[in-house]
């Protein structure tokens, strides 16, 4: 199988403090992945590592290969990945359009300025891709008059602008009400349908799809464990993981998790 991430003993310091300390994994091409754990696990540095954002610690035994390649130009990088995230969430109070932001994911910005040669297109991929979303209609709002839920489409859609071929979620989907949950898992597993690549970063399991076969448990930065999702998705891992007694039940193929 090929690989689109393969990562080995990778290690991420900040401030002599040890964020993630010896992860070794990889995803394969169309493969989906769900990484779960509690919060100052290391998920999201774990992502930024995948997407070059930052750099892990040297040593000769590290090895980071993204689409089997150890070295990339960002920007031809950024082309083949769609990113959504937390801190992206948060840019979305901005002054910017709909579809400002949806064309910024051709350019990996948050947001037009004058140095962005708009083509036409782009402008009618956008509208493609509003279109599929049924938010077409907001094109012409700003971006921080939407609900939770049109804003995360907002985001969803500016990450697929460039029919990149893996997908990195992380955690920008938090604040969805059930019907805007519903709507997410369903562009999801359209995004599955296509064939790319899905690294889901998420506290909620009940938005990890009944497709996704793999998840990744985080705990202080290492791998806890990794395999086969109803192997994973029991009570007494996610009580360690999350050091506190967890309850899990599951139906059609849904998790759902509380303490």
């Amino acid at each position: 199988m090929n690989h689109v991430i393969e990562l080995r003993h990778i290690d991420v310091r900040r401030q002599g403090r040890t964020i993630l300390d010896d992860i070794s994994l990889s995803v394969g091409e169309q493969e989906s992945v769900a990484i779960i754990g509690a919060n100052g696990a290391g998920k999201s540095t774990l992502v930024d590592v995948m997407c070059e954002k930052i750099h892990p610690l040297y040593q000769e035994r590290s090895v980071r290969l993204l689409f089997s390649r150890s070295s990339w130009n960002i920007l031809e990088l950024q082309k083949r990945m769609g990113i959504v995230s937390q801190s992206l969430l948060s840019l979305l109070s901005t002054n910017y359009h709909v579809q400002e932001v949806v064309l910024s994911g051709f350019f990996s910005s948050i947001g037009l300025d004058f140095h962005h040669q708009v083509q036409q297109w782009m402008v009618q991929r956008v509208e493609q891709i509003l279109e599929e979303f049924h938010i077409l209609h907001l094109k012409e709002r700003l971006v921080g008059t939407l609900s939770a839920g049109e804003r995360a489409k907002v985001l969803l859609a500016r990450a697929l602008v460039h029919d990149p071929s893996l997908m990195l979620l992380d955690e920008g989907n938090a604040n969805l009400d059930l019907p805007s949950k519903r709507d997410y898992i369903d562009q999801l597993s359209a995004c599955m349908d296509q064939g790319k690549s899905l690294i889901l970063v998420t506290h909620d399991i009940s938005l990890i799809l009944p497709a996704i076969e793999r998840v990744i448990v985080l705990r202080e930065g290492r791998i806890l464990v990794d395999g086969r999702k109803r192997d994973v998705l029991r009570e007494p891992v996610l009580s360690e993981a999350y050091g506190t007694k967890v309850f899990v039940s599951e139906r059609e193929g849904r998790f759902t998790a509380w303490c």
